[in-house]
């Protein structure tokens, strides 16, 4: 008679099982339809696998089905390699790397000089259809090293034999087949490709093996897979709007940034564009002037010394920049931080100044490799509007309360939907470092434990709801990490609130309490748009480039009928400029419907347009950009309108009244 063993499910029941009974077969003993809609599972929490894995020990266990958001990571993987199937099938020669899924798809990578064409694209997807149709099962099987390696030896697959020689000693070597094709790969799939119905093969791309340009160049082709057709078509309408609303196209359009080959990666903002980066610096000023947010400055470039002392050197090295001169090793800084320690640490601290609020909007330069740099979204040299809150432990719950309503009120001003994620200690952290004694990694491992029961109590108190990220948060401290959805659909990470009690112990930061002897403070690291030139890339996709009145670089512009009304015109700035209001007049002669297209393009939220008959009334007619034409009316009354428009957003009364 087999063991037996228990299999907790997600309501808390258990049922008993022979040792090796497979996913699959207990999705069956619960019920048919399970078994029907079952494609993998997750036992203990851990990742997802394949429903043909048997189950050897006492495990909890969650059945992964059809059309839930777990399973797409197995639909993906699966739809991965169908398309290589099929390519190897179409194109003979080709070579195969890896496949993976990957957030909204998948791509698989391909040794092939000729590359592929968009029309390639069409004949691999069309095959896909049909093998699809056909319902072959994925089949997992394990093999020894040596035969995995006459396989693919046989099949000419450089790649997987190097692949197969990078499998640690001990672990399962697992192939998977659907059909004639085989790959090496630890899986999971879904049991049949008669499951992949809705997919779409989206670009191709170049990448070296293992991201390293001394290696080979592969052909990319991405792709992405849903459970039905009508979700995937409105994907790829999402994916369409993106198109129109990139902001690498837009900020040229509209004359906002650039980007020099001679500074990789490190974005220029023209006059318009450093409006709206000040703009928004300013915006968030307000905010500080009402929570008693002190602003400082700190170097940009400091001696390595300070970020051994962080540390940033053992634990962030390879995202920083850094130089020699006067025969010592400087870094630049990839964060504010270890700096403001040093302002905190510079004079004696008494429990009564706490909390001491630091805001910096320094620039701070990382170093991302080149693959991986996008537009605004992804720069080497930036500022955030970073702050650093040093506070008793008392004051802590507070503090945060504070940050959330400021994050909050922001995001409503710009129409962010928002969601929290606590995110807790990774691998690589404060504390685990080699060298520290068994006594010092007990002591850091209560450290880490009472911050991130701290930080959810602090959700508790907000009143926020939230998802575990475990594993994600920064090497110092647990996180709560703030992600938006913007205008299309798309979730973007932006705010953060980290809880740090390393930092303040590795710089022996101390402040005199209420019985005069020492007490360590407690180090509250916060953003809200986070990096500024991330945040513009977003917000230029958010809005499509159709800012808010009061961010806008030109807020009117001024159209005459004809240049005999120039000088009404002027009048008509002038008047508008001493209100405060940013406004042009376009002096060149030309149709005025040109002149109309014009400002259409630029997104100038309200144009002006001059005729004889307003020039009589002292009126104006005009057009606002998100109402349509207004119709004439007197100079005064536009004006008006336009300041209330263009009003700054109001900070809520939560904060005002505190």
């Amino acid at each position: 008679m087999s063991a037996q063993i228990n299999i907790t499910l997600p309501d808390g029941s258990q049922r008993q099982y022979d040792s090796g009974t497979t996913i699959k077969d207990i999705a069956a003993s619960i019920g048919k339809r399970l078994a029907r809609d079952a494609v993998g599972g997750v036992i203990d929490g851990g990742v997802i696998v394949d429903i043909f894995t048997p189950l050897k020990q006492d495990a909890k266990l969650e059945i992964i089905t059809i059309g839930s958001e777990k399973g797409l990571e197995v639909l993906r993987h699966s739809t991965a390699h169908l398309m290589a199937s099929v390519v190897q099938q179409l194109f003979p020669g080709t070579q195969v790397t890896i496949g993976p899924s990957i957030e909204n798809g998948f791509y698989y990578d391909f040794k092939r000089d000729e590359g592929f064409t968009p029309e390639d694209l069409e004949k691999i997807e069309d095959e896909m259809r049909n093998i699809a149709a056909k319902g072959e099962p994925f089949i997992r099987e394990e093999v020894t090293r040596e035969k995995a390696k006459q396989i693919f030896s046989n099949l000419g697959e450089t790649f997987k034999l190097e692949l197969l020689d990078a499998i640690p000693e001990g672990e399962p070597v697992s192939l998977y087949r659907h059909g004639e094709w085989v790959d090496l790969c630890r899986g999971p799939h879904v049991p049949s490709t008669a499951l992949l119905k809705a997919f779409k093969l989206t670009h191709i791309s170049g990448a070296y093996w293992r991201g390293d340009e001394r290696n080979p160049m592969l052909a990319r082709i991405y792709g992405t897979a849903f459970w039905d057709q009508k979700t995937l078509d409105a994907y790829l309408h999402q994916l369409e709007e993106a198109k129109k609303r990139d902001h690498r196209r837009l900020g040229k359009d509209l004359d906002l940034f650039m980007f020099h080959s001679l500074a990789p990666a490190m974005p220029f903002f023209t006059a318009k564009g450093a409006f709206i980066y000040n703009q928004l610096v300013n915006f968030i000023r307000r905010y500080y002037d009402v929570i008693g947010m002190d602003e400082v400055i700190t170097p940009q470039v400091v001696d390595v010394e300070l970020f051994r002392q962080s540390g940033h050197l053992a634990n962030y090295s390879e995202n920083m920049f850094f130089s020699q001169f006067d025969e010592r090793e400087y870094g630049v800084k990839p964060m504010n931080c270890p700096c403001h320690c040093l302002m905190f640490a510079d004079r004696k601290r008494s429990y009564r100044d706490l909390p001491i609020r630091m805001a910096d909007f320094g620039r701070i330069h990382r170093y991302e490799r080149s693959g991986v740099t996008a537009g605004l979204t992804r720069v080497r040299s930036f500022a955030q509007d970073d702050a650093h809150i040093f506070c008793r432990e008392d004051q802590i719950l507070d503090e945060i309360r504070q940050q959330v309503v400021m994050i909050k009120d922001v995001f409503l001003h710009f129409g962010l939907e928002m969601k929290v994620f606590l995110s807790t200690r990774p691998e690589k952290s404060l504390g685990n470092e080699p060298e520290l004694s068994a006594d010092e990694r007990a002591s850091w491992d209560q450290i880490w434990q009472h911050a991130e029961k701290t930080l959810e109590k602090a959700l508790q108190v907000a009143g926020l709801q939230y998802t575990l990220n475990a594993g994600d948060g920064a090497f110092y401290g647990p996180k709560l990490d703030f992600q938006v959805r913007d205008a299309i659909g798309r979730w973007h990470q932006l705010s953060t609130i980290q809880l740090d009690y390393g930092l303040p112990r590795r710089f022996n930061l101390a402040y005199t309490n209420e019985q005069s002897s020492d007490s360590r403070p407690v180090m509250i690291h916060r953003a809200i748009l986070g990096s500024l030139e991330r945040f513009i890339g977003i917000l230029i996709e958010h809005t499509a480039g159709d800012f808010p009145v009061w961010l806008a670089p030109e807020q009117v512009r001024v159209l005459t009928v004809n240049d005999e009304l120039l000088s009404y015109g002027r009048e008509v700035v002038t008047a508008l400029r001493e209100r405060g209001v940013r406004v042009s007049l376009k002096e060149r002669n030309e149709k005025l419907g040109f002149k109309i297209r014009e400002a259409e393009l630029a997104k100038i939220p309200f144009v002006m347009v001059l005729g004889n008959k307003e020039m009589q009334a002292r009126a104006v007619s005009l057009r606002w950009r998100k109402k349509g034409d207004q119709g004439q009316m007197p100079l005064d009354q536009a004006i008006s309108l336009v300041l209330k428009a263009a009003a700054l957003p109001p900070i809520t009364n939560e904060l005002l009244c505190r």
